[in-house]
């Protein structure tokens, strides 16, 4: 079965083949006598074979100044194509450019968030500040006096305001060691951080306010001439 299959297709191949070399010859055939055919009606209207061979040369003539022609064609194209080249360059560039603007958009909207956040923060601060029973419901900062409360609550919106500027980039960490050292030399300030420092170790560490945190601990526990007090 496989054998009768295999001539059956060598046949098939050698009849396309014979088929193929058949058009290819009556092509052939067929330019031949349709090429006479053109150069004797050439002849005929042109009036002898002399005059035929002479408009032979003038249209040789006028195929290369085609030629001539051809070439300046390229040469535009390739031009043009530069030129889109250029474009989709500067399309390119002034795209980046307004993906890095959305992204600076962005960038300073959730900066002015941040600050509404922090005038909100620093408002409810000031009415708790001005009216202790309010204050009894935003700070932990048990016992004490009213004065106490009021300078618990007036170190924490310094310490927001360092965390604001660490997170914004207007305070370095060198420069916070500074503010740190002078802050808890303070002794309001530093019952402030005694009071708070437990709830502060939890954040998380990779957050400005953590960053902070560990900055003054790090302050404390120099002054201290130790490590840090253990975490609660």
């Amino acid at each position: 079965m496989s054998r009768h299959t295999s001539w059956r297709s060598a046949l098939s191949v050698c009849a396309w083949l014979a088929a193929a070399a058949a058009g290819v010859a009556l092509v052939g055939t067929a330019s031949v006598i349709f090429s006479g055919w053109l150069a004797r009606g050439a002849e005929a209207a042109s009036g002898s074979r002399q005059t035929a061979e002479e408009r032979s040369a003038l249209g040789d003539y006028f195929g290369g100044v085609s030629a001539v022609f051809s070439g300046v064609a390229l040469l535009l194209l390739i031009v043009t194509l530069l030129f889109q080249q250029r474009e989709l360059r500067l399309q390119r560039r002034e795209l980046s450019m307004q993906r890095e603007e959305l992204a600076a958009s962005r960038t300073e909207l959730h900066r002015s968030a941040e600050a509404d956040m922090r005038n909100l923060h620093v408002q409810l601060t000031q009415m708790a500040i001005a009216d202790p029973s309010l204050a009894e419901v935003w700070t932990r900062h048990e016992g004490g006096s009213d004065n106490a409360r009021r300078q618990h609550l007036f170190a924490n919106l310094v310490f927001n305001h360092f965390v604001l500027g660490l997170s914004w980039g207007s305070y370095s960490e060198d420069d916070l060691v500074i503010y740190a050292r002078d802050l808890l030399e303070n002794p309001a300030f530093l019952r402030y951080w005694n009071a708070t420092r437990a709830h502060k170790s939890e954040l998380p560490p990779e957050s400005s306010e953590g960053r902070l945190f560990r900055v003054f601990d790090q302050v404390l526990a120099s002054r201290q001439g130790g490590a840090p007090p253990p975490r609660s």
